[in-house]
């Protein structure tokens, strides 16, 4: 149990999305450096896990304005707002769902913050709004023209995620609240669930596959062009970079997340093999050139060290070394379950 007494001057955060991989991670290191915290999740309970961090959870609809009554009347710092529905988590294809959690969630949240009279928001945006400039090894930009696929399960989420933005720019204009506009990557976390939706389709996700196969020593293929760069980021790295948007309320603006270095589909393997096969049972690498090729980006990151003093902190390797120390700890069974219970 994590005593408080200390703790009483420090900045007061709501975390919306607590139940979720990046609101948990976040909420636990917050926490633990001293700052008071408040969790939002739609669920409808959290299973007391948050409780023995001394962080009260509430159940909320944020497309619902009524359930933020449900909220404690106190004012609030900064508000962190990861809330809404994604395609990764969607079976199916239901847009109405982008609209609400979305775009109403944001617009309640918005209020929200307005009424408690935080000084700043900080929200996660979608790489998809940056697609049409992805393919090479030409850093992407903070500071980008947003635009939206035009086809695929991430049009219209992308469409209400770049709704959401506007509004967040809207209400510093009108209002005065900051912001900080988060684009992610994949945000490399474990959790025991290693599925998502892809059009509404559940599948395997691709990495967490490749770590089983190195678990066990089944032989591993590399597809396409083994050279192929993408930005793959470590979730403590980006709460690192909440954190600096926490501390430094007065920065405004839209930031890269990442390390500003891609990792190639070679190293990405070589580097899951390394870590996780038995040295007596090495999976063996097969290259297949004449398969489809992976994605490819990378992140300008300069705007996110220049402005909030941010430097990465977890390389390749050290991010998979910390992904298999809480594959081992698994310390977030009682909110998530455990892997037998996400099939």
């Amino acid at each position: 149990m994590i005593h408080t007494s200390k703790f009483l001057f420090m900045k007061r955060i709501i975390i919306f999305g607590i139940t979720g991989a990046v609101g948990a991670y976040t909420a636990l290191y917050l926490r633990q450096k001293g700052y008071d915290i408040i969790g939002v999740g739609k669920r409808n309970s959290d299973n007391h896990f948050f409780k023995k961090y001394n962080i009260p959870y509430h159940s909320v609809d944020i497309s619902k304005k009524e359930e933020f009554n449900k909220l404690p009347k106190v004012e609030i710092d900064i508000v962190l707002h990861f809330a809404g529905s994604m395609p990764s988590k969607m079976k199916g294809y239901k847009p109405q769902q982008y609209i609400d959690s979305i775009i109403t969630g944001t617009y309640n949240v918005l209020e929200y913050t307005r009424t408690v009279k935080a000084s700043k928001i900080i929200f996660t945006q979608t790489r998809a709004d940056s697609a049409y400039l992805m393919g090479t090894k030409e850093p992407i930009a903070a500071d980008i023209e947003k635009k939206f696929p035009l086809k695929g399960d991430h049009t219209v989420y992308t469409i209400c995620k770049n709704a959401a933005t506007n509004l967040i720019e809207h209400y510093n204009h009108e209002y005065g609240i900051n912001y900080n506009i988060l684009r992610l990557p994949t945000i490399y976390a474990y959790h025991p669930n290693k599925y998502f939706y892809v059009n509404g389709e559940k599948k395997p996700k691709a990495y967490r596959l490749l770590i089983d196969k190195a678990i066990n020593g089944d032989e591993i293929e590399i597809w396409g062009d083994p050279s192929k760069e993408k930005e793959i980021v470590y979730v403590l790295d980006l709460v690192q970079i909440v954190e600096k948007g926490i501390e430094k309320s007065e920065v405004c603006g839209t930031f890269n997340v990442g390390r500003g270095v891609g990792v190639s589909l070679e190293e990405q393997i070589t580097g899951i093999v390394d870590i996780f096969s038995k040295p007596e049972k090495k999976s063996k690498i097969v290259y297949r050139p004449e398969k489809p090729d992976g994605r490819q980006f990378v992140h300008d990151i300069t705007k996110t060290k220049e402005e909030l003093g941010f430097e990465p902190m977890f390389d390749y390797i050290t991010l998979l070394k910390e992904f298999k120390r809480e594959i081992e700890m698994n310390r977030f069974a009682l909110l998530w379950g455990a892997e037998q219970d996400n099939k």
